[in-house]
C-alpha cells in the first residue's frame, strides 16, 4: 500500500496526501478526515525511510562506542540495555556503532549519510577524538564520560576520583595499611580511557594521605586475569591485606585467586570498589563498592540528547555523579584491630 493508492481512493492528489502526513502545509480538517479514514482502513504504515525524507528526522540516535575485542563487560551492557530502553520510551530506535577515531568508516557513515539524529559515545577517553569531530561539525552529541576539558559540553559522568578515594579511606578506616589498586587493561590505559585515568589519579591521591603502602596492577576484563591478578598482588607483597578495583569484569577471578590462596574475604582479605551494584551482588560475600548506577546514567544521556535535538539552541548542561558507598560483606577490619 502506497501514497497514491491512498490519494485515488480519498479523491485527492497525492500531494495532498504527502502534506497530510507530514504536516509541512495546512491540510482543510474535512480533507485530513477523508485520508485518516482511508488510512485506518488500509492498515497504512509510513514507510521509515520516507518519514526522514519528509521531515528531516529518522527518530534514531547512534551509540556510539569502541569495538569489544573478545567481549563486552557487564557494565558496557548495561549501559547499552539502558540507553535503548530510554530511547524507545521517547520512541526513539537506537543504531549501535561499534567505532572508535574519527577516520573510522562506521562512524563516517553515521554522520555522513545522516543515519541518526544525534548520537550517545561511551567509554569516553581524556583526549577523544570523536567528541571533537562531533563538536566541530555542530552534530548533536551526549558522552558517558568526560574529557579532560568537559566544559561546555554535554554528558553524563561518574567521579572515579572522587569514588576510588572514598574506597581508599574505607580500607584506612578499618586499618588496612598494604592495599593493591586493580584497574582496566593497560591498553586502555594508554588509549587514555578516563575511567581508568581518573581511578588511579584517586587512588594515589587517597593513598598518599593516608600514608599506605601501595601497588598498582592493570587487569584484563575477564576472571584468569583476575585470577592471576591477585596471584601477582601476593607474590609482589603477601603482607596486602586489601584492594580496590575498577575492574567488574575481573571480580570473580580475584575472589577465586583469594580462596586458591587460603584468604578469607573478609576475615584475612578486604575488597571493595566501584562496579555496578547487580555485579557486586553476584559475588560472595557481596561487594562492598561505590555502586555505578548504569541505567540511571544512560537514562539521562537520552534524556539530555533528547532535549538537545529539540532545542538545539539550549545551553549545554551535564551531571557528574558521585554515588556513595554501598556496605556489603566483603570488607571488615584487619586482623588484630577494630
Amino acid at each position: 500500500m502506497n501514497i497514491g493508492e491512498i490519494a485515488r481512493r480519498a479523491g485527492v492528489s497525492r500531494s495532498t496526501v504527502s502534506y497530510a502526513l507530514s504536516g509541512k502545509r495546512p491540510v482543510s480538517d474535512d480533507t485530513r478526515r477523508k485520508i485518516q479514514q482511508v488510512i485506518d482502513e488500509l492498515g497504512y504504515r509510513p514507510n521509515a525511510s520516507a518519514r526522514a525524507l519528509a521531515n528531516g528526522r529518522t527518530s534514531t540516535i547512534g551509540l556510539v562506542f569502541p569495538p569489544a575485542g573478545n567481549h563486552y563487560t557487564g557494565m558496557q551492557l548495561d549501559f547499552i540495555g539502558s540507553v535503548v530502553e530510554a530511547a524507545a520510551a521517547y520512541d526513539y530506535d537506537v543504531l549501535l556503532s561499534p567505532s572508535g577515531a574519527d577516520s573510522d568508516r562506521s562512524f563516517q557513515r553515521l554522520l555522513g549519510e545522516r543515519r541518526v539524529d544525534g548520537a550517545i559515545l561511551m567509554e569516553i577517553r581524556l583526549a577523544d577524538d570523536r567528541v571533537d569531530h562531533l563538536a566541530e561539525l555542530g552534530f548533536p552529541s551526549v558522552a558517558i564520560g568526560r574529557t579532560a576539558n568537559p566544559e561546555g559540553g554535554w554528558w553524563v559522568g561518574l567521579d572515579h576520583t572522587a569514588l576510588v578515594e572514598a574506597c581508599v579511606h574505607h580500607l584506612a578506616d578499618l586499618g588496612h595499611r598494604r592495599v593493591a589498586f586493580v584497574n582496566r587493561p593497560e591498553q586502555l590505559l594508554r588509549a587514555g580511557y578516563e575511567s581508568a585515568h581518573r581511578g588511579l589519579d584517586g587512588f594515589t591521591k587517597a593513598a598518599a594521605e593516608r600514608g599506605l603502602t601501595v601497588r598498582t596492577y592493570n587487569c584484563g576484563d575477564d576472571a584468569a586475569s583476575g585470577q592471576a591478578c591477585l596471584e601477582r598482588i601476593l607474590r609482589d607483597d603477601p603482607a596486602t591485606t586489601g584492594l580496590v578495583t575498577l575492574n567488574e569484569a575481573a571480580l570473580g577471578g580475584l575472589y577465586r585467586g583469594l580462596a586458591q590462596a587460603g584468604r578469607h574475604v573478609p576475615r584475612d582479605f578486604s575488597v571493595t570498589g566501584v562496579v555496578a551494584g547487580r555485579w557486586a551482588e553476584t559475588v560472595t560475600p557481596q561487594l562492598t563498592a561505590a555502586d555505578v548506577p548504569a541505567a540511571e546514567m544512560g537514562r539521562v544521556a537520552v534524556d539530555l540528547l533528547v532535549e538537545r535535538l529539540e532545542d538545539p539552541g539550549a545551553s549545554a548542561r551535564n551531571h557528574l555523579l558521585t554515588p556513595p558507598i554501598s556496605l556489603r560483606a566483603s570488607t571488615g577490619p584487619v586482623f588484630g584491630t577494630s
